[in-house]
C-alpha cells in the first residue's frame, strides 16, 4: 500500500493556500495596502506600484493550520511554527505599519531588531532547556562528524537565524522569488526530515504547499506580493528548520541566494562608502544588478532557482 503521509499536508495547505489568496487579496486592494515601488529602481517595477503586499498572510496561515492538524503527533513542529509565525508577526507589524497606518518607515530599526531578538531568544531557550536536538551542527562532506561551539552555540544561533531572516527579506525583490527559492529549500528539508524520522516533516511540507500556492497569485505578473510578513516568516521557517535537523551549516549551500543577496548589499554599502560615492553593482541587491544588465523577471527567477535546487543537491550529498 502506498504511504501517502507526506503528501497530505503539502496537498491540503496547498489547497488552503489557493482557496485563500481569492479571498485575502481583494481584501488587501480594499484596504489600499499597494506596494510603494523605488523611483531609483528598474524602471519596469514602477508598473508594480499599488500592487497588494502583505501577501505573506496567504501561505502563513494555510501552513499554520495545516502543521495544527499535526501538533499532537509530531510535538517537534512546534517551535518551528513558534519561530515562523513568531518573525511573520514581526513582518506583519512592519507592514502594517508601512502600508494601512501610512507611516513610510514602519517600524524602527530597533524595534524590527528586538523583535527578531526576542523571538530567536525564545527559539534558544528551546533548544538549550527542551530540545533533544541540542546544538551540534552537522559537518557539510564531514562523513557525519558534528561541530559543537560550546558557550558560543547560543551567539552563533542569534546570528544565523537573524542572517537568514534578513537574507531571505533581501532575496524578496521580483515576483515569485523568493516564494520560488524557498520551495526549493523546503522541499531539501522534506527529504531530510522524512529520511532521518526526525518527526518534522508536517511543517515542511506545509510550508511547501503553502508556497506553492501562493505562486499561483505571486509569479510574474504578480497579484500579490508577500511582504515582510512573508519574508521574515520564511526566513524564520528556514533557519529554525536548520536547527532542528541539526544543519545550520548547510544554509550557506541550499541558501546560497539568500547569502549572495546579503553580501551584495554589504559590498554595495561598504564600496560605496570607501569610494565615496561609486557602486561595485549597478544596483543592490543582485538580483537589480541583473536587471540593470537586461535580464527579465523570469528569467532571473529561473536562474535563482535553478541555482538553489542544484545546490540542494549538493547538500543531500555532504549529509
Amino acid at each position: 500500500m502506498m504511504d501517502f503521509g507526506v503528501a497530505v499536508p503539502v496537498i491540503l495547505s496547498f489547497a488552503l493556500s489557493a482557496a485563500a489568496g481569492p479571498i485575502i487579496i481583494p481584501v488587501l486592494r480594499r484596504l489600499k495596502v499597494g506596494q510603494t515601488v523605488r523611483n531609483d529602481g528598474p524602471q519596469t517595477h514602477l508598473k508594480k506600484n499599488g500592487t497588494p503586499t502583505m501577501g505573506g498572510l496567504i501561505f502563513l496561515l494555510s501552513a499554520a493550520v495545516t502543521s495544527l492538524f499535526y501538533v499532537k503527533d509530531y510535538p517537534k513542529i512546534v517551535p518551528i511554527l513558534f519561530v515562523t509565525v513568531g518573525f511573520g508577526i514581526v513582518g506583519f507589524l512592519d507592514d502594517y505599519i508601512k502600508v494601512v497606518l501610512k507611516r513610510s518607515e514602519g517600524l524602527t530599526p530597533g524595534q524590527k531588531m528586538l523583535g527578531q531578538i526576542l523571538v530567536a531568544a525564545v527559539f534558544a531557550w528551546y533548544m538549550a532547556e527542551r530540545s533533544d536536538v541540542g546544538f551540534q551542527m552537522l559537518i557539510p562532506f564531514g562523513g557525519g562528524q558534528c561541530l559543537d561551539l560550546g558557550s558560543l552555540s547560543i551567539p552563533f544561533l542569534f546570528v544565523v537565524l537573524i542572517g537568514t531572516v534578513n537574507g531571505t527579506n533581501f532575496t524578496d525583490g521580483l515576483d515569485g522569488l523568493a516564494s520560488s527559492v524557498t520551495v526549493m529549500v523546503a522541499v531539501f528539508f522534506t527529504v531530510v526530515a522524512v529520511g532521518t524520522g526526525s518527526g518534522i516533516f508536517p511543517v515542511t511540507c506545509a510550508v511547501t504547499g503553502g508556497l506553492l500556492g501562493f505562486l499561483l497569485f505571486n509569479v510574474y505578473p504578480a497579484s500579490v506580493f508577500m511582504g515582510d510578513t512573508g519574508s521574515l516568516a520564511l526566513g524564520g521557517f528556514v533557519a529554525s528548520t536548520a536547527y532542528m535537523l541539526r544543519l545550520p551549516l548547510f544554509i550557506v549551500i541550499v541558501g546560497v541566494i539568500y547569502l549572495a543577496e546579503v553580501l551584495s548589499v554589504i559590498i554595495q554599502v561598504t564600496y560605496f562608502k570607501a569610494t565615496h560615492g561609486k557602486r561595485f553593482f549597478k544596483m543592490a541587491p543582485i538580483h537589480h544588478h541583473f536587471e540593470k544588465c537586461g535580464w527579465s523577471e523570469t528569467r532571473i527567477v529561473a536562474v535563482f532557482s535553478i541555482i538553489t535546487a542544484l545546490c540542494c543537491l549538493i547538500a543531500l550529498e555532504g549529509i
